[in-house]
This record gives C-alpha cells, sequence and structure tokens, in this order.
C-alpha cells in the first residue's frame, strides 16, 4: 500500500508535457505546475496570438506570465530523487484489451512478458524473476505471452496435455493415452512438434523458394512493364512521324494541284480573253462593213456603184469559232474526278492497313491467353453479328434474310460485275473481318455444307479457291453426323454429335480456332491452332439446287 502512494505522489509531481518528474517546476495561475523549460517552449508557439494557454485546464492569460521556480516543489522532486524509488510505470507498460495480462499482478495489471506452459500462469517483469532466480522453476517452459494457455488443459482429465495421437490425429494427457486413446499410436507432444518442425521447415523452403521465384516474376514483369512503356512511346513517336510526313505529302500534292489548276485556269481565261477580243473586232468590222454596204446599196450613181462595189463585197477572214461550239461544259471536273478516285483508293489502302495494324496491336500480349470458354453462355459474350458480302457470293446463290442466308438458285443473279465475286464454286464470305475473340453460329442444312475462314486474298477463280483446299482457308465440311476438317488439302474425318447448328470460336490472337456442334451442351469437334498472319473472314459453301446454309441471329 506504501508502494501506491509513492506511485501516486510521482504522478502528482510529474510534468504533463514531458511526462516525466518536474526539472525547475513552476506554477502558472492556474495552479498546474510544469517544468520551467516544457511551459516556455508550450507558450513560445503561442507568441503570434499573444494568448497564453494552461496545457491541461486551457486557461488563457495575457499577457504572458512571468514565471518563478517553485521551491517547494523543487525540493519536493529531489527527496524523491533521493529515496531511490524507480517511477511508476509507464502508460504502455500497463496491459491493454489486446495485451495478456500478469495474471499475480493485483489492481491495474502489467503486461506479461512470459507465459509458462507447467504453471499455465502469465508473468510480468517482476513477478517472472522466480522462473529466472529457483531452481524450483528451472524445467518449466516458458514461451511468448499467450491467452489461450487453456487449451493445454484437457477438458476431459483436467490435466496437461504432454502427448499427441497420431491415430486421431489430436493433443491428449497422459490419462487418455490409458483410456480412450489406449492402442493407439501415440507418442510425446515434444517427439511429434519435431517431426511436424521438419515438414514445416521443407514447406517453409517450398513457400520461400515460391516466394523467390514470384518475386523473379514480378521483377521481369516489371522489365517488361518498362519495355511495354518504352516500345509503346518510340512507336507513338515514330507513328507520329510517319503519319506528318503522310500529311505534308498530301498537303504538298493538294498545293501542286491548286498550282496546277490555277495556272491552266489562267492560261485558258487569257486564251478565251483573247479569243473574245479579237470577235468583239471582227464585230465591229463586220458592223461598219455593213453600213459601208448598205449605204452603197442606197446610192443612186451607178458609176459610184461599180467602182466600189469590188473593193466592198470582199470579206476578211473570219475567226475560227468551231471550238468555242463543240467544247464540253465540265472544264476542271475531270480533274475532280481523278482526285475523287485517289481519294477513294487511299481510303481502301487505309481501311485495309488499319485492320492489320489494330492486328499487330491486338498481337501485344505479354500475359497468358485468357481460357477458351466452356458453356455456350460463355460463348455468347464473344458474339459477332456476321453478314454475308454480295459482291463475294457466287452468281448462283441467292442471298436473304438481312444477307444472312445463301440459297442455291438455278438461274443466276444479276450481281454486278466485282473483283472479289466466286467464279467457279457456290460459296461466299462474310461482309466482316473477324480479329480478337468472336464467336458465331451457322444452322446446318439437310445436306451438306461448308463452314470455314478464309483470308481476304484466298483465290476467287479456278479450283484452288474451294474453301480448305489452300493454306488461306480452314473449312469444316458438315454431312449429318459426319465432319471433315480441310486445309491446304490435308482431310481429317471426325465423328460429332447430332446437332442442327455448329458453332465458330475464333481467338486470332492466339491461333486458336475451334468448331462446336451446339445443342443442349456444346460439344468441340475440332480446335485448330496455329498463327493467323491476317484477318480472318467468315466463309459458306452450300451445294445443290434450292440448299441453304445460314448464319444464326445470336441475341
Amino acid at each position: 500500500m506504501a508502494q501506491h502512494t509513492v506511485k501516486l505522489d510521482q504522478e502528482k509531481i510529474s510534468c504533463s508535457i514531458c511526462l516525466d518528474l518536474l526539472k525547475d517546476p513552476v506554477t502558472i495561475h492556474c495552479g498546474h505546475s510544469y517544468c520551467m523549460n516544457c511551459i516556455k517552449s508550450h507558450w513560445d508557439e503561442e507568441d503570434l496570438r499573444q494568448i497564453y494557454s494552461c496545457p491541461q485546464c486551457r486557461q488563457t492569460f495575457t499577457p504572458r506570465p512571468v514565471l518563478m521556480k517553485n521551491t517547494m516543489l523543487a525540493d519536493l522532486v529531489e527527496d524523491l530523487k533521493k529515496t531511490g524509488l524507480q517511477a511508476a510505470p509507464a502508460d504502455h507498460c500497463y496491459a491493454g484489451p489486446e495485451d495478456v495480462a500478469c495474471d499475480f499482478c493485483t489492481g491495474r495489471k502489467l503486461k506479461a512478458v512470459k507465459s509458462c506452459l507447467q504453471c499455465l500462469v502469465s508473468y510480468c517483469e517482476q513477478h517472472l524473476q522466480p522462473h529466472y532466480e529457483s531452481p524450483a522453476f528451472e524445467k518449466h517452459k516458458l514461451v511468448n505471452p499467450s491467452k489461450k494457455l487453456q487449451e493445454n488443459i484437457c477438458s476431459h482429465h483436467d490435466e496437461v496435455m504432454k502427448m499427441f495421437c497420431r491415430t486421431d490425429k489430436t493433443c491428449i494427457c497422459y490419462l487418455c493415452s490409458v483410456d480412450e486413446h489406449k492402442g493407439h499410436d501415440t507418442v510425446s507432444a515434444a517427439a511429434e512438434r519435431n517431426e511436424k518442425q521438419r515438414e514445416l521447415k521443407a514447406s517453409q523452403q517450398k513457400v520461400q523458394q515460391r516466394i523467390q521465384d514470384r518475386e523473379k516474376d514480378v521483377k521481369m514483369l516489371q522489365q517488361e512493364m518498362e519495355n511495354i512503356n518504352n516500345s509503346a512511346d518510340k512507336a507513338v513517336r515514330d507513328s507520329e512521324k510517319i503519319f506528318n510526313e503522310l500529311i505534308h505529302l498530301i498537303e504538298k500534292r493538294s498545293s501542286d494541284v491548286k498550282q496546277q489548276i490555277r495556272s491552266r485556269h489562267k492560261t485558258e481565261v487569257s486564251r478565251v480573253k483573247e479569243l473574245q477580243e479579237k470577235l468583239q473586232q471582227e464585230i465591229t468590222d463586220l458592223k461598219r462593213k455593213d453600213t459601208e454596204l448598205k449605204q452603197l446599196s442606197d446610192t443612186k450613181d451607178h458609176i459610184h456603184f461599180l467602182h466600189s462595189y469590188p473593193s466592198l463585197s470582199q470579206l476578211s477572214e473570219s475567226t475560227d469559232s468551231s471550238s468555242i461550239k463543240h467544247r464540253p461544259l465540265q472544264y476542271f471536273d475531270s480533274v475532280t474526278m481523278a482526285v475523287s478516285e485517289l481519294r477513294d483508293k487511299i481510303q481502301d489502302i487505309f481501311n485495309e492497313e488499319w485492320t492489320r495494324i489494330s492486328l499487330r496491336m491486338r498481337s501485344v500480349d505479354v500475359l497468358l491467353p485468357q481460357a477458351e470458354p466452356k458453356t455456350r453462355d460463355e460463348f455468347l459474350q464473344y458474339s459477332r453479328q456476321v453478314t454475308l458480302d454480295p459482291n463475294t457470293a457466287h452468281v448462283q446463290l441467292l442471298l436473304t434474310e438481312g444477307n444472312r442466308k445463301a440459297t442455291v438458285m438455278r438461274d443466276e443473279q444479276l450481281y454486278p460485275h466485282h473483283l472479289n465475286r466466286f467464279t467457279r464454286l457456290q460459296q461466299v464470305l462474310s461482309r466482316e473481318s473477324l480479329t480478337g475473340r468472336c464467336y458465331w453460329e451457322v444452322k446446318k442444312p439437310q445436306y451438306g455444307a461448308i463452314v470455314a475462314v478464309a483470308f481476304k486474298n484466298i483465290s476467287r477463280t479456278g479450283g484452288e479457291s474451294r474453301l480448305g483446299t489452300n493454306e488461306k482457308s480452314w473449312a469444316l465440311e458438315c454431312d449429318g453426323e459426319k465432319y471433315k476438317l480441310i486445309h491446304n488439302k490435308v482431310n481429317t474425318s471426325i465423328a460429332g454429335p447430332k446437332s442442327t447448328r455448329v458453332g465458330v470460336y475464333l481467338d486470332h490472337s492466339a491461333g486458336i480456332l475451334s468448331f462446336y456442334g451446339v445443342s443442349d451442351t456444346m460439344t468441340l469437334l475440332h480446335r485448330v491452332q496455329t498463327t493467323f498472319t491476317q484477318p480472318l473472314y467468315a466463309g459458306l459453301s452450300v451445294h445443290g439446287f434450292d440448299c441453304s446454309v445460314e448464319l444464326c441471329e445470336l441475341k
């Protein structure tokens, strides 16, 4: 009890700013005491406001109070120091809600520094001393403070569990080993710990190795990210430079065309003006001669008439005006047409090359490719509405249903001539180019048909244009429940389920082309793994008059 009183006195003579015993104590007007240097520093920070406050009660003073040493407190502090007693433990030494408290402390408990597995008690530094000093506690096992010491007590026999049953994989006490665990494979807890420790060490080594591997992967990805950033920045700079060069070239050609048009315009206008002046002069001369002829015609003097007629009757050579009468009215429209044709050609080139550029950008893939979908709902996430291109359709194919259905007709359709049209085989390609990840479905006809993909530059004439018989196309020939994959004249027979639809899944950048039989489930018919160097186009082929094949509308 005396010790508690001393601690209480020490708290009273401690500075609330530095939390230590008072040094050169001063008492301010509100009655609270501080170290002289502590309160001075506190008030120095308040000099700007010229209002000084007590750190504890917040009472304010103006002007700044004059500080005088409190001799009585100073003497009390010196006496306390001479007693040799230590100050009370700081707040951080006491046990909080999350800490393990000393089981021997009374009143406000201190933090435990160790727990004893034999005593099943936790001790603070002071109460732990007997375990270090007395031989009676020499064999006691001390561990870091634990709130779970009661877990070491057997709930059946209220004994410390020092054994392990390997049969039931549980900790037991000695009485358990001769009772319900009799005849089981039992060892001491220490022996089992040693065994598990070796396993733990092996697991730890694996974890550490995996950490090293993952850290190495992270470094590689970091380097990869830097390389990607550098490459992207360089590509932006280079592409901007190239496009600027193209823009400069187009601007120069535009300027040349303007200059040539203006030059030709000036020449033509000058020629027209010159011709206009000649004609105007000729009109003036003819009007004068017309007047003279009229006067001659009206004269009564026969002799004068006969003398003058020969000279007046002769006309000067007329200006040739035939070119004016037959000159077309378009003038420079032909130049506009030529520039327009150039624009169309450049647009076609840009569209085609832009697809190739987009394809190259999609092929930049640092990480592993994504897994192929499993269910139809997952495939439908990548569905593409594909339509057929009339400019590629054979003349005996009639396209209907919004250019999604192709039917073989006996009569040729009135299609205009086009270089992309298939001329020998009854087949057609899609209007849309296919890159990235996409999925579409084809409704199978009653008789045979071909579901395919092809590059745009596949031949359109001759036998080499047949889908699948060249290196530029991959075709699945469907005939009832029999299928055949054809590529570059190599046939692979496939047995498949009875289904009304064929699903086609394309992962262009990963080089994956998969054909599925679609019914209640998705059945893989064949998967192609290759490298696609160009955008692909969906292809269809059907044989037999009035037979049809149709791209399904996916919703």
